[in-house]
Order: structure tokens, then C-alpha cells, then sequence
């Protein structure tokens, strides 16, 4: 790579870099450390840091930018789902911070492959597809956690009857859920026990924790909790046959998962090949693709190209995709 592509991209980075770190990260460090503070004298540190928690989760704040978050608020039909989407992550950061990291990382892209092909299209798509990258990201760590969670959430269910067996009151049971647990079940029940002792009616913080989770499994949860409130019951017992269904269907999903991931590579490969070789045949033969894009015919064939390409992706992984 040439030194002067070296030089820009570090600046372009620098200058990006900067400009997030002065607009979103320090202005969010010094609330939460403000916020800390005036917990620390007035609860115990670790009921400090639970409450601190509960506070950023159910923080409507889109972005620290005033203006950027009245903006994000009033488009509520991408930041919805994006929040929703960082709330399943348990990622500390923001809607706005996600979306200035897709425009970096869009930018880089581009960049990159500009100064080093010269090929605008083929930077195009690179930055088209690099804008995608943080939302990726994010998407995996939610399912990531969600996938954790769905492990531990048979134990919790055993720990909340035995509690219940033992004589302890369900509210008492949630509580232990939360501290001996860990993350990110007792996390998700940490947030409902706070919910329901700050205020919240214990069936909608249920509710909310349902909707935070989206597992068939939770869902099962809060209706068996909240019909057994209402028609009564033995809780302890249904809690213990909904474990026990719940340990069955995870260890079928985990077998179907283990069949499915040979067809969820495969289209991995499918769609990457075509562009890292092209990539590569460019680097290794600068002009390999000209008499191409010189040709008329060229660009509308790579474009067809990329947009089959993109359509096997999708189908052989919408395929190997398994319907809980």
C-alpha cells in the first residue's frame, strides 16, 4: 500500500475518531460518573451499581447530541428497533453512537478501496455493505446473549421453585434469581425485581421482561406466573414441568443448530468469494478488470453478478434458518 493512502486513512481515522470520542463518548462518561456519585452516599456501593443499571437500561436518551437525539426520537421507526435491538445486546451504548459507527465505518471503506484500486464502484458497494458492519455487530451480541440466556433459563426457573417450595414469597424468589444467578439471567431479573420494587405492578414488569427476552421460553414464563396470579395454583409445580420442557426443546434447537451450521457457512462462502477474489486479482494485477469496465456490458454484469450473488446468499441462509 502506498505511504500517502497510509497517511489518509490514518488521518480520516484520527479526525472520525476524535470527533466521536468529544461528542458521544465523554459526554456519556461524565453523566454516568456524576450519576454514580451521588448513588454512592447514598446507597451500598453493590445496590448502587444494580440501580445505576436499572437507570441506563430504561434510559430514553437516543444520543447525547441534543439535537441529534430529538432527531432519533422523532424517527422512532428506526430507533425502535435499534434500541430494542442494543437492549438484547446489553451493550452500554447509545442509538446515535451505533449509527455515527456506521458512518465511519462506511467511510473507511470506501476510502480504502478507492485508494488502493481506484475502482469507484467496487468502493461503493464495500462502503455500501461496511455500513451494515456495526448493526451486524450489535445483532450478533443480542443474539449471543439471547443464546445464553435461553441455557440458563431452565436453572433460574429450578431456583425460583425451590424458593417458592421453601416457603419464600415469589417477589423474595426474583430477588435470589437475580444475585445468585449470572449474567445475563440475572441481569434481565434484576431489572424486573427493580422495576416492580421502584413502583412498576409486578405483571407488567413481567410483561417487560418478556418483551426484553424474545424466547418462546420467557413468554411461557410470565403467562404461567401471571395465570397462576390470577386462577392460583401450585407455581412451584408448574415451574418445575415448564423447566423441564424448556431442557428438552433446548437440546433439541442445539442438535437442529449443529445440522444447520454446514449450509450457513456455505453461504457464507458463496457470497464472500466472489468479492475477496476480485479484490485480491486487483491488488496482485493492477488493470485486471479494465478491458471490463471499459466494455459497456461490464458494469451492468457486475452488478447482476452482485445482485445474484446476494440473492443465494440470503435463500441458502434464510434455508439453514431454524423457526423457534
Amino acid at each position: 500500500m502506498p505511504t500517502p493512502v497510509i497517511i489518509t486513512f490514518v488521518l480520516v481515522f484520527g479526525i472520525i475518531a476524535s470527533a466521536y470520542f468529544l461528542a458521544v463518548v465523554k459526554p456519556e462518561t461524565d453523566e454516568q460518573s456524576a450519576l454514580r456519585k451521588r448513588l454512592k452516599s447514598a446507597v451500598p456501593s453493590a445496590r448502587a451499581a444494580a440501580v445505576t443499571g436499572g437507570l441506563r437500561r430504561t434510559e430514553t436518551q437516543l444520543s447525547s447530541i441534543p439535537v441529534v437525539n430529538q432527531v432519533l426520537k422523532a424517527a422512532s421507526v428506526v430507533s425502535g428497533p435499534m434500541q430494542r435491538l442494543i437492549d438484547r445486546s446489553g451493550l452500554n451504548v447509545s442509538v446515535g453512537a451505533v449509527l455515527l459507527m456506521c458512518l465511519c465505518a462506511g467511510v473507511a471503506g470506501y476510502l480504502i478501496v478507492d485508494l488502493t484500486s481506484h475502482l469507484r464502484l467496487a468502493a461503493a458497494v464495500i462502503g455500501t455493505v461496511c455500513i451494515a458492519i456495526p448493526i451486524w455487530f450489535v445483532n450478533f451480541k443480542a443474539k449471543s446473549r439471547v443464546a445464553k440466556f435461553e441455557e440458563q433459563f431452565p436453572e433460574a426457573i429450578d431456583l425460583l421453585s425451590r424458593a417458592l417450595k421453601a416457603g419464600h414469597a415469589f417477589i423474595t424468589g426474583l430477588s435470589m434469581v437475580a444475585e445468585e444467578m449470572p449474567a445475563p439471567v440475572g441481569t434481565e431479573f434484576r431489572l424486573a425485581y427493580d422495576r416492580q420494587n421502584f413502583g412498576m405492578p409486578l405483571p407488567d414488569a413481567l410483561k417487560a421482561l418478556g418483551e426484553r427476552v424474545p424466547l418462546l421460553d420467557a413468554r411461557f414464563f410470565v403467562t404461567a406466573v401471571l395465570t397462576q396470579r390470577e386462577a392460583g395454583g401450585n407455581l412451584s409445580e408448574v415451574l418445575d414441568n415448564l423447566a423441564s420442557v424448556i431442557r428438552e426443546r433446548f437440546k433439541i434447537l442445539s442438535y437442529a443448530r449443529v445440522l444447520s451450521s454446514q449450509h450457513k457457512w456455505s453461504a457464507v462462502c458463496v457470497g464472500l468469494s466472489p468479492i475477496i477474489f476480485g479484490v485480491m486479482f486487483q491488488l496482485l494485477h493492477p488493470g485486471y478488470f479494465d478491458a471490463l469496465f471499459m466494455d459497456p456490458l461490464g458494469p451492468p454484469m457486475i452488478g447482476a453478478g452482485l445482485v445474484l450473488e446476494a440473492i443465494g446468499f440470503f435463500v441458502i441462509w434464510r434455508i439453514a434458518q431454524i423457526k423457534v
